[in-house]
């Protein structure tokens, strides 16, 4: 529904209405539920119709029924007088009913006729019933009458009347003969609404003596006959006066009525005007009979507008127009008229339209609440002005008790505060003189608490963009006042989207998805309040996204209608296919999938149009498409061969069925069964609206013809073949063509030509005339006739000479026309000698022109093709030895004396020579002729390398071109800075000898790319510059060596190139690449290895070029995936390197280290010589018997920090026990129990300044704090950890 507001509601807005008080009063409802306790007073619901006619044969039924509570008593009248039912035993009123069967088996059903009138009353009113007229169907007989033989002239009108008898209801008039068939009507012999048959005119056969009239009377279905008319034609010019003059003296011979032609004048109705009344609502009948001769035709014209076109129909042959449902407009003047082609004759009906009562607001039923205030309206209309007159409980108003409460205004009455127990039933009776209405209204005086009648909990479902109706019906005295709430929360008021209906019932007008929901409606008076509960369900509509298409397709093909639907997902889709509105054909070959319709194997049967409906339980939608099947047409038929001539024919035939597809030409086709039988030749071909073709055809063949139709599809088949057409034989037409004198050898002369075809011959015999003489000589024609042959060979001809040949045809019938010659050569041979005064002239390195004097022709021997120069590089300049190279050759055509040698090496020397070429091959070479080519520019050095970067300087290598082209002067270098943006810095340049072959560039900026130009240089100038690129490295300060040096990898897109990485400090890492691709979003994504985590991205600017980008604040210790990727405006990636795998070191300790510091070392040897001392002074008190705990304590504690230093290398000795030689901790004792001081466990070497150190990428030590050394595997005895000194030294500390 559309609508030109549309309101946005929040969840939390409400709606509030307050239903006024209808002075009209409250609706009763129908609920059982509620009527059970509900005081009311009687309602007739079902009664007879007003003018009953019942069927003498049946038992008269009288119904009468009523609704009330209590439930009322039921009475009648006939008459307007009590009929006392239980007094009459052939009457019986149905329980709980007001309904009579009057059984009038045995009894004359006369006597029950009459007005009967049924009274419905209870405790709380009275209602009546219409006046019922009963009155007995009847179906009397024809009188007895005696009908004499009706003679009239020819051509005179005549009607023949039926005058049927009158029935209840009026019977059906139709004619028949004695045969029970009924008579033929037309314009000119028609029936009239009254029943009689009128003639326009009569003719010779209408003489017949079987005229009857029937009627039927329909509710006895009885059939009555009137006795036969006969009626005789008479031709007055057929018979002699006496004849005549007989039957004038007869009394029924030839009426008043002209016989000859005449204009039209109105048998029915007579004059020139008629007047015509109709009722409102019913059918009007206008008849317009008229006679004449010729037979008039009848026309109508309404003069005061136009016919009712929708309402209105012509009967009769024109001659009745009849109107349905008559309206007051429908009154005027109708002409209708009557034309032959002697004249015409008009009358005019008047018609008046009258109107018995209608309603235009029938009284209602009211319930009102105690000093509530009602009004009774009994509106109605009629022509004329129908009379209205009121009665309560069935009795006049007037007749009835006074009541101060009520007023009577004409068709108003009006209930004013209004008592408990003044409930009665109103009548309202309007008549006029072609009718009355009666109708009974009762007022309800109740006292009700309001009751909810819509059941609880409904759930309502409708699509997006259509009303919703959520029902409130309730029920209560006085009228509750209705108020909706949603999701139990505010009112809602009473505004667009929502309407509330004076039924209570709520109307979403545009329903959306946030109209869903929970709804509650109250309804409430002075006597309470009751509440329900509903849900609104708001649905997607269903919507087809992609429609079937129209389809064109070959039979035996398969069809694909595809349907493809979007729903709300909570609704159940149903898919239904139809075919021209049909269901589909009960077929394996129609295959319905989900959202398609598969017809394999199409047939003509399938076409027509398909349509996909898809349904749920709220909506649908659906959508066709038409399928065409083609093929092939069939082939012509029904050929046939005119004008036949000697040297053409016509062609004819008839198209066959084309399929669906035009038919778009014909191919026409022949067979010749004298020289190829069963080989078909395409002839010629016509348009495909043409069915004609016109055929030139050939002497001497035997011609079968055949046609073939080709449309969009392809070829029909052929044709059946026309009869045989046999052609006279002719001398040939033609002459052989491709003629050609072409010598194979040097002294012949081959002629060759291409053979006519059989069809060509025009005859038997064919032979062919070889005819050959030398040009420009005067000689005779040479001839030659030879047959089945296409080549004829000249022997002993001079060497390439000119001739004139010629071929004619010759058959026996005589010769063809006369040939034209054509110049041929006899054979060539090959050139005698070679180009003499060969020069050349050197351009520049790269490029010589060659000259020569051309030879003579004599000495060419045939056609010149040309000249064909070979020449070859012996050497470069530089090289003292011949290093011949391949020969090259290029050939000029024609008879040039010049050529150009490109593609020529500078600074070498060359050889070449010339030959002339012929058509039979190369003469000799000239004599070998030397050139030289000058200095050129050298080529692109072999290559440039960069080694040793560092942070401000790096090595350049490179080789020297491969092609110097001459003597090298030297080289030239520029360089320049890129900076991250590929914006280039200002560029250096340095100049090298040819000698040179690498430089160390120095003052280079740190962590900077740089770019390399480098070419080699003669004196002819620079060749071609080679390009690199490099990145010096970052400071010192805040670069260690990575773990994992310089990684490159290959990208997967084109777009990146050169991707290295290197870890700058503990928490960072530099990515750098080459990027070329059109794309700017470019990201470093890195992640911790092995984790489910997502990448973390960074954009970098996307220029192209070389770029670098230094991840920050990585984690120390921890290995990470890094990557580069380019990503389009949706996020989806293009290009992509591989990964890398960098690692980061572990957080550096802060302590220095101290076994390279210079006070350290100092300190541990002054410690070693007092631990020295010490060990003196205890082994000399021990060679005096006592004994120094000291090597008890260091059996105990194992202390490493309290072995001696020896002097002379620095490094920890080893304090042993000579007594009982145990070795101290730490120290490795032979097997012979020497101790060897080079194999001291407590080398400085073994602390990282011995040449087997190990440093982790940050230069730290790595045995810093392990203290482990591998074992000597000469020795015997396992060795213990050595003890660190910077161990010792913290133990001091």
């Amino acid at each position: 529904m559309d609508r030109k507001r549309k309101w946005v509601l929040s969840s939390g807005a409400l709606l509030v209405i307050f239903l006024g008080r209808m002075t009209t009063g409250l609706e009763v409802p129908l609920d059982p539920k509620v009527l059970e306790g509900l005081p009311q007073p009687p309602t007739i619901t079902h009664q007879s119709s007003k003018d009953f006619i019942i069927d003498p044969r049946e038992n008269i039924l009288i119904y009468c029924e009523a609704k009330g509570k209590p439930h009322p008593s039921f009475s009648w009248t006939r008459n307007g007088t009590h009929f006392d039912v239980e007094k009459d035993s052939k009457v019986l009123m149905k329980p709980s009913s007001g309904t009579l069967v009057i059984d009038i088996s045995g009894e004359k059903a006369e006597a029950y006729e009459g007005i009967y009138q049924c009274t419905a009353r209870n405790e709380h009113g009275t209602a009546v019933s219409n006046n019922i007229v009963i009155r007995q169907s009847r179906s009397p007989l024809w009188s007895k009458e005696r009908k004499e033989a009706i003679m009239v002239q020819v051509g005179v009108s005549l009607v023949l009347q039926c005058g049927p008898p009158a029935g209840l209801p009026p019977p059906i008039i139709f004619w028949m003969d004695n045969n029970f068939q009924r008579l033929p009507q037309n314009t000119r012999v028609s029936q009239a609404l009254n029943g009689d048959l009128y003639f326009s005119n009569v003719l010779l056969d209408d003489t017949r003596n079987d005229y009857i009239c029937y009627a039927r009377f329909p509710h006895t279905q009885t059939i009555q006959q009137k006795q036969p008319i006969t009626v005789k034609v008479l031709d007055m010019d057929a018979i002699n006066e006496t004849v005549a003059d007989l039957y004038n003296y007869t009394n029924n011979l030839f009426l008043d009525s002209p016989s000859g032609e005449r204009r039209p004048s109105f048998m029915a109705p007579p004059g020139r005007s008629s007047t015509q009344m109709a009722l409102r609502g019913g059918v009007l009948e206008l008849e317009c009979i008229a006679e004449g001769l010729p037979t008039p035709e009848v026309s109508w014209y309404k003069e005061s507008g136009e016919l009712p076109s929708s309402r209105m129909s012509f009967h009769n042959f024109q001659k009745t127009l009849k109107i349905a449902d008559v309206m007051e407009a429908d009154a005027g003047d109708y002409r209708c008229t009557a034309k032959n082609s002697l004249g015409s004759a008009h009358h005019i009906i008047k018609v008046n339209v009258k109107a018995a009562p209608f309603w235009i607001s029938a009284p209602r039923n009211l319930i009102l609440a105690p000093k509530e205030t009602g009004i009774l309206t009994c509106r109605v209309s009629g022509d004329p002005k129908p009379q209205i007159a009121w009665s309560v409980n069935g009795v006049p108003i007037e007749d009835s008790p006074k009541d101060m409460s009520r007023k009577v205004e004409e068709d108003t009455v009006i209930l004013s505060d209004v008592q408990t127990g003044s409930s009665a039933v109103y009548q309202c009776n309007a008549s006029n003189e072609f009718g009355y209405l009666l109708a009974n209204a009762f007022v309800n005086v109740l006292a009700e608490a309001p009751r909810v009648l819509t059941p609880p909990n409904n759930v309502y479902q409708v699509i997006t963009n259509n009303p919703a109706f959520l029902d409130c019906a309730s029920f209560g005295s006085p009228i509750p006042t209705i108020t909706w709430f949603k999701d139990s929360q505010t009112s809602i008021l009473n505004r667009d989207p929502y309407v509330i209906h004076n039924n209570g019932t709520l109307e979403i007008n545009v329903a959306q998805s946030l109209n869903s929901g929970k709804y509650t409606c109250i309804a409430s008076n002075n006597l309470g309040t009751r509440e329900n509960h509903v849900y609104l369900e708001v649905k997607e509509p269903t919507r087809i996204l992609a429609q079937p298409e129209y389809m064109v397709v070959q039979r035996n093909r398969k069809a694909v209608f595809e349907c493809k639907v979007k729903h709300d997902p909570t609704l159940i889709p149903t898919m239904n296919w139809l075919k021209d509105n049909g269901e589909l054909p009960d077929d394996e070959r129609f295959l319905v999938d989900t959202d398609s319709l598969t017809i394999n194997d199409v047939t003509e049967e399938d076409e027509g149009t398909y349509t996909c409906v898809m349904n749920t339980t709220l909506d649908q939608d659906s959508a066709s498409a038409m399928l065409t099947v083609v093929e092939e047409p069939d082939p012509p038929t029904d050929l046939e061969l005119t004008d036949q001539r000697e040297r053409s024919v016509q062609l004819t035939w008839i198209p066959g069925d084309e399929h669906n597809s035009p038919t778009q030409k014909f191919l026409v086709q022949y067979e010749d069964l004298l020289h190829q039988a069963g080989v078909w030749h395409n002839l010629t071909e016509e348009e495909g609206t043409k069915t004609t073709a016109h055929l030139d055809l050939s002497p001497y063949a035997y011609y079968s013809f055949r046609v073939l139709a080709v449309n969009h599809v392809g070829y029909s088949r052929p044709s059946q073949p026309s009869r045989q057409y046999r052609t006279n034989p002719a001398a040939p037409d033609v002459n052989p063509t491709d003629v050609h004198g072409v010598g194979t050898e040097h002294n012949n002369l081959v002629i060759s030509w291409k053979e006519l075809t059989g069809l060509q011959s025009n005859g038997p015999g064919l032979q062919y005339q070889v005819n050959w003489r030398q040009k420009d000589v005067e000689e005779d024609w040479s001839s030659e006739t030879v047959a089945n042959a296409s080549k004829y060979v000249v022997s002993g001809t001079p060497t390439f000479v000119a001739y004139e040949v010629k071929v004619q045809a010759v058959n026996d019938y005589g010769n063809g026309p006369a040939p034209e010659a054509v110049e041929g050569y006899s054979g060539e041979d090959v050139p005698m000698s070679a180009p003499e005064s060969v020069q050349v002239l050197v351009q520049n390195g790269t490029l010589a022109e060659v000259h020569w004097e051309p030879v003579l022709t004599s000495v060419v021997r045939g056609r010149l093709q040309g000249y064909k120069v070979s020449y070859w590089r012996e050497r470069s300049l530089h090289q003292a030895e011949a290093q011949q190279e391949e020969q090259q050759v290029l050939a000029f055509s024609g008879n040039r004396t010049d050529g150009r040698l490109p593609g020529l090496k500078p600074y070498s020397l060359y050889t070449l020579n010339i030959r002339v070429v012929n058509g039979k091959g190369e003469g000799p070479p000239s004599p070998n002729h030397n050139f030289e080519t000058p200095e050129g520019v050298p080529g692109p050095p072999s290559f440039l390398h960069i080694k040793n970067t560092n942070m401000d300087s790096l090595t350049l290598e490179w080789g020297p071109p491969q092609d110097n082209n001459g003597r090298l002067t030297g080289y030239t270098l520029k360089y320049q800075p890129v900076n991250s943006s590929n914006e280039l810095g200002p560029v250096e340049e340095m100049m090298f000898p040819a000698n040179e072959t690498t430089v160390i560039l120095s003052d280079l900026k740190y962590s900077t790319r740089y770019k390399f130009y480098f070419n080699a240089k003669t004196i002819k100038g620079s060749g071609p510059t080679i390009t690199e690129e490099a990145v010096t490295i970052m400071d010192e300060a805040f670069i260690q060596q990575p773990i994992v040096d310089v990684v490159k990898v290959h990208s997967i897109g084109p777009a990146f190139t050169n991707v290295n990485s290197s870890v700058v400090g503990e928490e960072g890492a530099v990515i750098s690449w080459e990027y070329f691709g059109p794309d700017k979003n470019v990201y470093v994504e890195y992640i911790v290895e092995n984790s489910k985590e997502d990448w973390t991205k960074e954009f970098v600017n996307g220029s192209s070029g070389s770029q670098t980008y230094l991840i920050k604040g990585l984690k120390p210790g921890t290995s990470y995936r890094v990557r580069v990727v380019v990503k389009d405006h949706s996020e989806a990636t293009i290009h992509s390197t591989e990964e890398l795998v960098i690692t980061l070191p572990a957080m550096k300790s802060n302590q220095v280290d101290l076994a390279t510091q210079g006070w350290f070392i100092g300190l541990m040897c002054a410690i070693a010589l007092l631990i020295l001392v010490l060990l003196i002074i205890c082994f000399i008190k021990r060679n005096k018997g006592g004994k120094y705990p000291v090597k008890e304590k260091e059996d105990a504690h194992h202390d490493p920090e309290v072995q001696p230093m020896k002097d002379d290398d620095g490094t920890f000795g080893e304090y042993s026990d000579t007594e009982d030689h145990k070795p101290l901790k730490g120290s490795r004792t032979p097997s012979n129990g020497t101790v060897k001081r080079d194999d001291s466990d407590d080398s400085l070497v073994d602390y990282g300044e011995g040449g087997d150190g190990q440093f982790n990428e940050d230069g730290s030590f790595i045995g810093q704090y392990s203290g482990k050394k591998e074992k000597d595997t000469h020795e015997g005895n396992e060795s213990s950890e050595a003890p660190s000194p910077v161990n010792a030294m913290n133990s001091f500390v």
